[in-house]
């Protein structure tokens, strides 16, 4: 067997398949491209990538494993998707269930002995897979994102929906209604806002401490929870704790409010963040790797509030002409410290304001992660008093 990539996924495959060899673009001299020999790609690998394209025998890592794959639930979307995830584990945990696939464990690494899976299932891994489907197969909205890697939004799409050409008729899709002439065997339940989710499964979101975006998440983990074990636990999902980088409030020593908003890495995780802030007068940091995205809608939206947009990283040019043209107040920091910097001279306002970073962009282009962004961005802050 041959593996291509050796990152998390295809370190925890040779583990379990020990002759299995590893191959990255630095072997791709040595890469024999009219071998037959079964070929596993890391879901980061794109089409394009030369080996791909040059395998005859490629298959996903989730193909690998998918006569060992219990009763599974995968969960897609452009965002959202780890949360959910998350919330839904936390929901059937009683019911011996494991989380894993984006976040947690590779499939490699995940418990034969669970009753449940339940994935986190990105576009990458879902365009190379043609065998493994899920039981339940669930959704998210869906919007521009990773278009350098797809090569167009249409592609994306179509990755996204590839579970419900493999699904019988014993299986159950819940997916935004615009998928409607998408064909599937399986059991069929379309949406179109977090309202639709609570009529279809009689879910009272009065009772749930979550606000939107995250309100969509735990109606959407009660509704998938509600179909497996018949039980809708409020309590429960009221106990989950989220994530840091996720909308996370905190405040400075001037008891300013500032929000580490840090996976929003890409532009409907930044509209969305936005909505949660109408009323406020918004500081907001944007910029990174915007993976090719259209940032047009952003902007536009951008114009219904009252902001100041300070502009970092690989894309900071790109995001400061666009403010011109919207006519949208914008400084050009570069870096996420002047940006902290510059807020903390500017942010004066502290019974309406809000510092917010939502960059609408990957990370990589300065960070080692999104997780470290968020992080430097609270350590700029609590120094905000030295800047």
């Amino acid at each position: 067997m041959r593996i291509l990539g050796k990152g998390k996924t295809a370190q925890a495959i040779k583990e379990v398949y020990k002759d299995a060899i590893l191959f990255d673009d630095n072997d791709s001299n040595i890469y024999d491209i009219n071998s037959d020999e079964l070929t596993v790609v890391s879901p980061g690998i794109p089409p394009n990538n030369y080996m791909v394209q040059n395998t005859r025998n490629l298959i996903s890592e989730y193909d690998l494993f998918s006569d060992k794959i219990p009763f599974s639930v995968w969960i897609s979307g452009t965002n959202g998707k780890t949360t959910t995830t998350q919330m839904l584990q936390h929901l059937l945990k009683a019911t011996n269930s494991q989380a894993g696939g984006n976040i947690g464990f590779p499939l490699a690494k995940m418990d034969v002995t669970k009753k449940i899976w339940i994935l986190e299932t990105s576009s990458f891994t879902l365009h190379y897979t043609n065998k493994a489907k899920p039981n339940i197969y669930i959704l998210l909205p869906v919007s521009e994102d990773h278009l350098s890697w797809h090569g167009s939004f249409k592609e994306y799409v179509e990755a996204k929906l590839k579970p419900l050409i493999l699904m019988s008729e014993n299986d159950t899709v819940i997916l935004p209604s615009r998928f409607k002439k998408y064909k599937t065997q399986a059991k069929a339940i379309y949406y179109d806002n977090t309202k639709d989710l609570e009529e279809i499964f009689s879910i009272d979101s009065t009772k749930i401490k979550f606000k939107e975006p995250f309100l969509m998440d735990a109606v959407v983990s009660l509704a998938i929870a509600q179909v497996i074990t018949n039980k809708t636990d409020y309590n429960l999902i009221n106990s989950f704790v989220q994530d840091p980088h996720k909308l996370e409030e905190f405040r400075d020593f001037k008891n300013r409010i500032w929000v580490d908003d840090s996976k929003a890495t890409n532009v409907d995780a930044t509209i969305q963040a936005l909505k949660t802030y109408k009323d406020k007068n918004i500081y907001l940091i944007l910029g990174g790797d915007d993976k090719g995205a259209d940032l047009i809608p952003l902007f536009k939206e951008l114009t219904n509030y009252k902001i100041k947009l300070y502009v970092i990283g690989k894309n900071a040019d790109k995001l400061f002409s666009l403010a011109q043209k919207y006519k949208i107040e914008a400084i050009q920091s570069d870096i996420l410290k002047k940006a902290v910097a510059q807020i903390n001279l500017d942010f004066i306002d502290i019974q309406y304001g809000l510092a917010l970073l939502s960059p609408a962009a990957a990370s990589f282009d300065q960070f080692s992660s999104y997780k470290d962004r968020g992080d430097q961005f609270k350590e700029f802050i609590g120094k905000s008093d030295q800047l």
